[in-house]
């Protein structure tokens, strides 16, 4: 890798100024929704709703015509011409090697690596992959109507579960001792579905428990669209409509209501989980744009009480929660978006510690993902060691949380995407560069001393290199000193569809 100086760009050059993502204003969508569905139901429409993703189709009305249609032709042939018949085209099957192919090509030096394929028939559109969730030895993703077990050691699939409709919503995390509850929709029809059918699995074992729908409520006709889930402990918190709350994953029994404060003005719209339970909510609704701002709560995953409030400045809004422990999230302009973008870091009572402007080294939101999706996770950044490490398209870079300096930067030349995942000891931070079309990624090591101090960890085998292109390092983990890449989502096309997962760990000699 070829790096440019700490300063980043030869004298008298800008920084780019990242492009701006289309979206809905967060906002005013939990009033948009049910004026569009009260729409939609007067209009005999229906809807599916997938859950929402930036390129991955999740939710769409009912009425809507169909993908790849081709206008009907009027014309009329002349007399003695006949119509050509359409050349019927048959993808070629993508060939995904194995794990006895990758070993078997594998050169000296290269990392060992195992691929999953997909063999689920899926439509013919993009559908998300929920997920992974890391689960002892076994690495779990949902995809569709199927939640899959891989071994992590040689990605031998240790259970298979078909589910009886498509997942609209997964949390980010599992409880502590494996399991996860799924949002499903009520059928698999692609309109008329809704989302409000919830289903608890062991992860450890691929058996499911109780199936409840949640959100039924018999005196509201409006069907639950967009829904967001997280889980704290054994705490399930639901964010739906104009408002939220929380479930016993154990048995689905109803914990609390999420309260909302200033009736009227703010309502609880996203959650967040892991080791803390957060709630954020829009609040000053139906005003000026400049004027509305975003509130976040810590509660109490048991009881429902209220730790701390902090809330962002007037016009502009929390968009991603990058870490928990400690709390750190991004904010976004309401209305110039993520031209306008932020890092803030929080005190352990909700204080505002610091906030940290990364725009001026070109680095984007968030990477792979859009905005105005689930609050968890934010792609590409990472949190350890009072640093905050932002990747992103051809560069990667620290700040310091206490000073919200810049520690150190480095770009490629190349377009490959630097994506920071883990930390090798307080000192290192492990970095993934993505692949080429006909290059395999690698990953590598760096101190605080920045381009430096970079040891290779791993050089990935050139026999996966497709494969691992076709992730477009959509969602990169390390577990262990295993580096595990992941596409956002799984084209149903056959002729374009690209492997689930690719895992590289260290070649052993």
């Amino acid at each position: 890798m070829s790096y440019t100086p700490p300063s980043w760009y030869p004298p008298g050059r800008q920084a780019p100024a990242p492009v701006p993502r289309p979206r809905r204003d967060r906002a005013l969508t939990a009033l948009a929704v049910g004026l569009a569905l009260l729409v939609a139901a007067v209009a005999g429409a229906g809807w599916y709703g997938y859950g929402l993703g930036d390129g991955v189709e999740r939710a769409r009305p009912a009425n809507a015509a169909p993908e790849n249609t081709a206008p009907e032709n009027t014309a009329t042939p002349s007399a003695g011409t006949t119509s050509p018949k359409p050349t019927l085209r048959t993808p070629e099957p993508v060939h995904v090697p194995t794990a006895q192919e990758l070993a078997a090509a594998r050169r000296p030096g290269e990392a060992s690596a195992w691929i999953a394929s997909d063999t689920t028939d899926l439509p013919r559109r993009t559908v998300p992959v929920d997920g992974p969730w890391i689960v002892g030895d076994t690495i779990v993703q949902a995809l569709y109507r199927e939640v899959t077990a891989y071994r992590l050691s040689d990605g031998a699939e240790v259970w298979n579960l078909t589910l009886p409709t498509p997942v609209c919503e997964a949390p980010e995390h599992a409880t502590p001792d494996g399991r996860i509850v799924l949002v499903l929709a009520t059928s698999g029809a692609q309109r008329g579905a809704r989302c409000d059918r919830f289903r608890m699995i062991d992860l450890r074992t691929g058996k499911t428990g109780w199936t409840k729908e949640l959100l039924r409520d018999p005196s509201r006709d409006t069907p639950a669209i967009i829904v967001h889930t997280a889980i704290s402990g054994d705490t399930l918190a639901v964010a739906e409509g104009l408002g939220a709350a929380a479930f016993r994953v154990s048995d689905g029994s109803r914990l609390f209501t999420v309260p909302t404060e200033n009736p009227g003005r703010c309502h609880p719209d996203q959650v967040a989980g892991g080791s803390r339970l957060l709630v954020t909510a829009t609040c000053a609704l139906g005003v000026d744009r400049r004027k509305q701002y975003s509130q976040l709560r810590e509660l109490d995953p048991r009881t429902g009480a209220v730790r701390w409030r902090h809330r962002t400045p007037a016009g502009r809004q929390m968009e991603r929660m990058i870490s928990v422990d400690p709390v750190v999230y991004t904010s976004i302009d309401n209305e110039r978006l993520t031209e306008d973008w932020r890092i803030v870091a929080l005190g352990p009572r909700g204080e505002l510690r610091r906030t940290i402007d990364p725009r001026p080294k070109g680095f984007e939101h968030c990477v792979h993902v859009g905005i105005d999706a689930d609050l968890q996770p934010c792609p590409g950044i990472v949190v350890g060691h009072g640093l905050v490490h932002v990747g992103g398209t051809d560069r990667v870079g620290a700040y310091d949380l206490a000073t919200g300096k810049l520690l150190w930067g480095i770009r490629t030349h190349d377009g490959r995407t630097l994506t920071p995942v883990g930390f090798r000891s307080a000192t290192g931070t492990v970095v993934y560069e993505s692949a080429t079309p006909s290059r395999p990624g690698r990953t590598f090591v760096l101190g605080k001393g920045g381009p430096d101090t970079e040891k290779v960890l791993m050089k990935h085998p050139a026999a996966a290199a497709e494969a691992e292109y076709s992730t477009m390092a959509g969602r990169v983990l390390q577990v262990g000193g295993r580096i595990l890449a992941m596409p956002n989502g799984v084209s149903g096309d056959d002729a374009q569809r690209q492997p689930r997962l690719v895992s590289f760990a260290p070649a052993r000699e």
